[in-house]
């Protein structure tokens, strides 16, 4: 039986926010004698946990009296339909002068706002917004940084019952367009450029381009955060922040109250499939999972400060904005986390005393390939909590996590998505942790496990699913009124049940392991096989910085394992190289998953939220064309995989 590489004290269970509700739904006659067992009701009996969660985390609203609605329906449940709240006032229901955001760039620029500061600005936009025509359902596009003014702008937006969407602004303006031209927003933001690895990027040109494709756009507000007072000229209808927002004694925000599913968020996929899906999020849905996942999956409350490295493209944004319903102070930070070292994001954490951090697993992959040692550089004393996601975090660097940061931590890989804008499986503060395994599933969320006939099964890999709907689902996807492309996207392969595509197994004691996207499976003499088991291997070698690893077709029926590496500075592959890997995979896994091919290129292709793209690498080797090469950060680097095009290459 392996053994826990931590286990929660006695006096952290006894002080949990989920301990207290276990306890509270104990009073009520839920009987559950461990977290499995609570985990069992709150899936079974989905309308009191959810009730439950309301509650608890002291949802300020209209409940309503029914929970939900054909609550069986997948899609077409219908939670708290006679529910009416307002998300902004959730998150600014906490006025008073401790720290609502700390914000950090990477040349040590700092800001603080505080709650009360916090909803000035809120309540000098929201008057702004309504004087400038916004009305309910009108949407909001913006293209900024990481900075307060983000998040600001996104909870004037809600209050007005408006409809929020973003990206990051290193995407090019056909990537923008791809996204913003589908939903035609009325306001634009954006900022004057941005700041990356010590150098300024201007926007305003890109901005020019983007206004032209957005016919709809009346008004775009300007951001400056490069130039203190940039010059305007040659954008249309275009404002500063400070001329939009105005300044002076500001007024207090009023929050209408919408229907539970009115929609708050319209997020993006990848695109690296083709043009990114427009994912529309109701404001109920994604508050109630938020709070669910902060409170009782991560502990947080008044006094914490939460971190999440992120850009406004990618879904924990929105996931670390809902943190400050929880009364916890957000902390942001913009730029390149490895700039001017390895160490930035460390010197953060400590500097600004972060109780949870939120990262990639190609985060503490790199600070451990740079063999850093935080545990001994840097006062980690009041850290607690490191979030993982973006990709299946390898059990090695659980043990550098144990081993180099700090022993007495919660360690939780998480993983979700743009599509619930949430998690399907999370960390639990009053659980171990076990090497190379995420601890649980997320109460609430009915998650199994399918083989390829569609049986759930445990403790062997399949298909990720969710056999019951759940509030965090999206109200539908952007145009789509019969919801025709929202069912072919999640319930084509298994009828009435939520197909992730994500290749994982349920451990037999709950947890759960995740090997890699089920579309970028391997399956070499037609053995399913996931990528991680692969990556897992051969990044464990000195020499190599990054790999990515994908199936060609051999044209006998059957596919080859080819694998590709980005290897250290000054490194050549070499024959003796390849024998390493070859033997490490073989000894370590099987001999189906000794690549058939490795080859060395500079670069691997990444979408913009920083995953590898092994859709768009295959596609090339098929000589297939790569349907979206705007979603990806880099997409100059297929152009070296070209060469293996042909199977006998």
């Amino acid at each position: 039986m392996a053994e826990p590489l931590w286990s929660p004290t006695p006096e952290r269970i006894e002080g949990a926010h989920i301990t207290r509700f276990m306890r509270r739904q104990a009073a009520g006659g839920v009987a559950a004698e461990s977290f499995e067992d609570f985990y069992q009701w709150s899936i079974n009996d989905r309308e009191a946990f959810w009730e439950g969660v309301w509650n608890f985390c002291g949802v300020v609203g209209e409940r309503g009296v029914r929970t939900v609605v054909e609550g069986e329906r997948m899609p077409g449940a219908r939670w708290f339909p006679d529910a009416t709240l307002s998300f902004a006032e959730n998150l600014l229901k906490r006025g008073d002068d401790e720290l609502a955001i700390v914000f950090r760039r990477e040349d040590e620029l700092r800001r603080e706002l505080t709650f009360r500061e916090l909803q000035g600005e809120v309540g000098r936009l929201q008057a702004a917004f309504r004087s400038a025509g916004l009305r309910p359902g009108d949407r909001v596009a913006a293209i900024l940084p990481n900075v307060p003014e983000a998040v600001a702008a996104v909870l004037a937006v809600a209050s007005l019952g408006g409809i929020w969407s973003s990206c990051s602004p290193d995407f090019g303006s056909p990537g923008v367009l791809d996204r913003f031209s589908q939903i035609e927003p009325k306001f634009l933001l954006a900022a004057d450029g941005y700041l990356y690895k010590g150098k300024h990027f201007d926007g305003l040109e890109k901005l020019a381009a983007i206004q032209a494709g957005l016919a709809t756009v009346e008004r775009t507000v300007v951001v400056p955060y490069i130039a203190q007072a940039p010059s305007l000229q040659g954008l249309r209808d275009a404002v500063s922040w400070r001329e939009f927002a105005g300044e002076g004694q500001a007024p207090e925000p009023e929050f209408a109250r919408f229907p539970f599913d009115h929609p708050l968020y319209i997020l993006f996929s990848s695109g690296t499939t083709g043009k990114p899906k427009c994912i529309t999020h109701g404001a109920g849905g994604t508050l109630l999972q938020h709070l669910k996942e902060h409170q009782l999956h991560t502990d947080l409350a008044p006094g914490d400060r939460l971190f999440y490295f992120t850009t406004l493209g990618w879904m924990m944004w929105n996931w670390l904005v809902t943190g400050l319903a929880s009364g916890a102070t957000l902390v942001l930070f913009d730029g390149n986390p490895f700039h001017p070292g390895p160490e930035a994001l460390w010197n953060l954490v400590a500097e600004e005393g972060v109780t949870v951090f939120g990262t990639s697993a190609k985060f503490i992959d790199g600070c451990k390939k740079a063999g850093l040692e935080p545990a001994r550089s840097h006062d980690l004393s009041r850290l607690r909590a490191i979030l993982s996601t973006g990709s299946p975090l390898i059990p090695e660097s659980f043990d550098w996590v144990y081993g180099s940061v700090k022993r007495d931590l919660h360690l939780a890989s998480i993983s979700g998505g743009t599509d619930i804008v949430s998690c399907f499986v999370l960390g639990c503060p009053v659980l171990p942790v076990f090497r190379g395994e995420i601890q649980c599933r997320g109460l609430g969320m009915k998650v199994e496990v399918f083989d390829d006939d569609g049986r759930s099964v445990v403790g062997e890999p399949g298909e990720l699913v969710c056999t019951a709907p759940f509030p965090a689902m999206p109200v539908g996807f952007w145009s789509d009124p019969d919801g025709t492309r929202y069912r072919a996207a999640y319930f084509e392969r298994f009828p009435d049940v939520w197909h992730h595509g994500d290749w994982v197994q349920i451990t037999e004691r709950g947890g759960v392991v995740i090997y890699g996207r089920s579309d970028a499976t391997l399956n070499p003499g037609g053995v399913r096989i996931g990528t991680a088991e692969i990556y897992r291997q051969v990044e464990q070698i000195d020499e190599v910085e990054e790999s990515i690893v994908v199936g060609q077709d051999t044209g006998d029926g059957d596919q080859r394992v080819v694998l590709f590496l980005r290897l250290r500075e000054g490194v050549v592959l070499s024959d003796a190289l390849r024998d390493v890997i070859r033997k490490r995979i073989r000894e370590n896994t099987s001999p189906r998953h000794v690549p058939a091919v490795i080859a060395q290129v500079t670069d691997i292709p990444r979408t913009r939220n920083g995953k590898i793209s092994e859709i768009a690498v295959r596609d090339v080797l098929h000589g297939r064309p790569v349907k979206n090469t705007e979603a990806l950060a880099n997409p100059e680097a297929l152009e070296q995989f070209r060469v293996l095009e042909e199977p006998g290459k």
